[in-house]
């Protein structure tokens, strides 16, 4: 077998590279999430509590039917019935967005916490993984190629998203809704029913975000496991400029950000590699401030957003 030291300078990349792989899924499908309702003229600042509750009840759900697929299923759901939720209560006449989000948010996490407290200490079955480092001998490598079947699913996903919008009636619809509510009606289209279905598809992703998170990476529930990251695919969908494909390829950055501290610790760097641990936060702050430019902020953005009146 050969030696693991044998990857040499390999390692660090290797390691950030596998990580990000395992880091980027929730992002990768809260900010699909998000992208489509955002695309609709609506901003949902709830999916934070969205990806908790979503965790929550994977996890407690995969433990009580023993299979894990099944704990995915219904932490869609569970998605979904949240998004519902925000999206009629912001179809009443002067309701903003971004409180009900907020609002959204804390009941999520409260939810998932006072809920959730039985499952912290049970173990339930993960979901699996694809081992396409089969071929090599060495660990590390074995270990990076470990793909979770979730990220594969997130990345078609994130191109059918991308062609949908660009080729199908579906995705013209959300598009005109988004850009103009006048032009909507003129065309016989209702933005109310069209924003309500987008977010409520939009919290099903962000569920299945949070069962990853319980399910996979880290693989537990515990109460601080979502670290802010539904509120970072809000940021993560602008610098991706409102585009699902650039979605997928944003949330692999963020989860390399996110990879670099476990990366540096793998290879035997024990001193500041928790500073690493920001990354994903200071990249967040960075982004904000780089599209911050009153020029450009807001290029691509849909014109009903909230953020653009």
């Amino acid at each position: 077998m050969a030696d693991a030291s044998a990857l040499g300078l390999w390692g660090v990349p290797l390691a950030i590279f596998g990580g990000a792989i395992r880091v980027s899924t929730p992002f990768l499908f809260v900010s699909l999430g998000e992208c489509l309702t955002e695309r609709s003229g609506r901003i949902n600042l709830g999916l934070e509590g969205t990806l908790v509750i979503g965790a929550m009840t994977g996890y407690a759900m995969s433990y009580h039917a023993g299979n894990p697929f099944i704990g995915v299923g219904f932490a869609a759901l569970a998605g979904l019935v949240f998004g519902l939720i925000h999206g009629w209560l912001c179809s009443f006449k002067g309701v903003n967005d971004i409180a009900v989000g907020i609002a959204m948010m804390v009941l999520g996490m409260g939810l998932a916490f006072y809920f959730g407290k039985p499952y912290v200490q049970p173990a339930a079955p993960g979901l699996p993984a694809i081992p396409f480092g089969w071929w090599s001998d060495i660990p590390q490598v074995r270990a990076a190629l470990q793909v979770n079947v979730l990220f594969i699913a997130g990345a078609i996903l994130a191109f059918a998203m991308g062609w949908m919008f660009r080729n199908t009636r579906i995705g013209l619809t959300v598009r005109v809704v988004g850009d103009s509510t006048d032009a909507a009606r003129t065309l016989a289209i209702r933005p109310v029913r069209v924003r309500v279905l987008a977010t409520a598809v939009g919290g099903a992703f962000a569920g299945i975000g949070g069962a990853y998170l319980s399910l996979y990476y880290p693989g537990s529930w515990n109460e601080g496991i979502a670290s802010g990251q539904g509120l970072m695919a809000v940021a993560l969908v602008i610098f991706a400029r409102w585009n699902p494909v650039n979605c997928f390829w944003a949330a692999l950055l963020f989860g390399g950000a996110g990879a670099l501290g476990p990366a540096l610790q793998s290879v035997g760097i024990t001193e500041g590699y928790y500073l690493f641990y920001a990354a994903p936060y200071v990249l967040t702050l960075g982004i904000l401030i780089a599209t911050s430019s009153t020029e450009r902020a807001l290029t691509g953005a849909p014109r009903e957003l909230a953020i653009t009146k």
